[in-house]
């Protein structure tokens, strides 16, 4: 056989092997590696862009990992200066409700102390009280000497006597003993005086207005007369 019959032979022997290995590379290979060797039509035959070589294929590949990697970049760089940005108006907006709350609160106290004018001295809280105790008894209604009580005309009625008799009895005691009281007398004046203003609101209607009310004043007064010394 001549030599170039046996080469041809030989050729012919191995072409189908190689058929079957490119067929094989090409079947499992990805659709990228595919389009970057050759799939699509482009200028010279070839896809326009893509890689005409392995080594092109593996260029282009690696520029498309920078390049997705970069976009990742970008997009965590984003969320992230939302995130501080967010956080930010939280904290500028939690200072603003803070800042309202107590200024709110400043303004509602000295609303308050406007209306209310200022704090009451310790003098004028003495005055109050005077002004507003019942009036003091003269010696022509409660004698300091005798401890004589002129009860005025509403108090004279038979229902009150046997408040008049313990009371006459408790002040005639005070004087004889130069204006002193012990503290049950002292005790015995306050309840025997209570009940006796009881007795009277419970009668209101049987008086005059005008009556009734100088009856209450005066027992109010004679209350009052326990605080201090006789005569």
């Amino acid at each position: 056989m001549p030599h170039n019959s046996h080469l041809n032979l030989r050729c012919g022997f191995f072409r189908p092997a190689v058929t079957l290995l490119i067929g094989a590379v090409i079947a499992t290979s990805s659709p990228m590696i595919l389009a970057q060797w050759g799939g699509g039509r482009g200028r010279g035959g070839m896809g326009g862009g893509y890689a005409s070589t392995a080594q092109q294929g593996a260029d282009y590949g690696m520029a498309a990992v920078v390049r997705a990697q970069g976009y990742a970049n970008l997009q965590n760089s984003e969320a992230a200066k939302n995130w501080e940005q967010a956080k930010t108006e939280e904290i500028q907006n939690r200072m603003r409700w803070t800042e309202t709350y107590f200024e709110m609160r400043k303004t509602n106290t000295a609303a308050r102390a406007a209306e209310e004018g200022p704090p009451v001295t310790q003098e004028q809280a003495i005055r109050m009280a005077k002004s507003a105790a019942p009036p003091r008894l003269g010696s022509t209604q409660l004698d300091p000497v005798t401890g004589h009580i002129d009860y005025p005309i509403v108090l004279m009625d038979k229902v009150f006597i046997p408040y008049r008799t313990d009371l006459d009895k408790l002040f005639s005691d005070r004087a004889a003993s130069g204006g002193s009281l012990q503290y049950e007398d002292y005790q015995s004046i306050q309840h025997t005086i209570s009940k006796w203003i009881d007795v009277l609101r419970a009668h209101v209607k049987d008086y005059p207005a005008g009556d009734y009310g100088r009856a209450r004043t005066f027992l109010n007064s004679l209350m009052h007369e326990i605080t201090f010394p006789a005569g």
